[in-house]
């Protein structure tokens, strides 16, 4: 199956392969705070597909998963913030070879609340599982129809929730990712389909890569008592960043930054 051409801005011409991917609703200038940082490393800034100035790519997570691994280097350092932790993740489970490391930034293996740890699990006595509430992620498709740029505007206001600032961080994500186009229709709906219907649950253990998982402790979208529910092995790290809610790379960069560069020291 061929994909169209992704838009993946590439900075630096050595140096370790770092591959970052963004959330829904933004796309790759949300982590422009981070090139600085990043000057050591040869970073590719994709825009994922309907995301930015990214084409759309029909199907779901499995062949956005595809055209990705397709075309971006191999044994890269793969770095998913949000819905793009999730699908960094299915990169890491369906191309290995791909995936040296993976870093997961606020994201889930299982965006959706759900009643019992396991999607086939009747029993109640099964921790359940926090995550958006099914009703949201409902409004915000039904939303889609009627008003696109609304709909994304909410979803950044929801991501803030909890932050120290929130319409500043707000404002800060929404003059980074206006630069470029807004999302299509189809790259919203299909991210949108994924946050509720993805389910990695029963195959994250596949992941033997160096997994370095970076929580904020007042995240709505993503909270943190999932962590304790989430498998540990000697390859996995966890870092909770007490004072940051969903996007801790832009409302606490130099925290964030204290923590993501010295793990990736290990592997340049």
């Amino acid at each position: 199956m061929s994909f169209p051409a992704l838009h993946i801005d590439t900075v630096g011409s050595q140096g370790q392969d770092i591959v970052l991917l963004h959330g829904w609703g933004v796309n790759n200038q949300v982590f422009s705070p981070l090139k600085n940082a990043l000057h050591q490393y040869r970073v590719h800034y994709v825009d994922l597909p309907g995301f930015g100035l990214s084409p759309n790519i029909n199907g779901g997570i499995t062949q956005w998963a595809q055209a990705l691994a397709e075309q971006l280097p191999p044994q890269a350092i793969w770095i998913g913030w949000s819905l793009g932790g999730l699908i960094a993740s299915q990169v890491a489970i369906d191309y290995p070879d791909s995936v040296a490391a993976l870093v997961t930034i606020a994201s889930s293996p299982c965006f959706m609340a759900r009643e019992s740890f396991l999607a086939h699990e009747k029993d109640h006595s099964t921790p359940s599982w926090s995550g958006i509430q099914p009703d949201v992620l409902a409004q915000f498709s039904s939303q889609l129809d009627r008003n696109l740029s609304r709909s994304v505007e909410r979803f950044l206001a929801i991501q803030a929730m909890g932050s120290d600032n929130p319409k500043s961080e707000i404002q800060q994500i929404k003059s980074l990712v206006l630069s470029k186009p807004l999302p299509t229709q189809q790259g919203l709906s299909q991210g949108l389909d994924m946050l509720a219907q993805v389910d990695l649950r029963a195959t994250i253990t596949q992941i033997q890569q160096p997994w370095l998982r970076i929580w904020g402790r007042l995240d709505s979208l993503v909270p943190r008592k999932i962590i304790s529910l989430l498998p540990s092995s000697n390859n996995i790290e966890d870092v909770l960043l007490h004072k940051a809610s969903h996007a801790p790379f832009i409302s606490h960069p130099d925290a964030f930054l204290d923590h993501l560069l010295p793990w990736l020291t290990k592997y340049r």
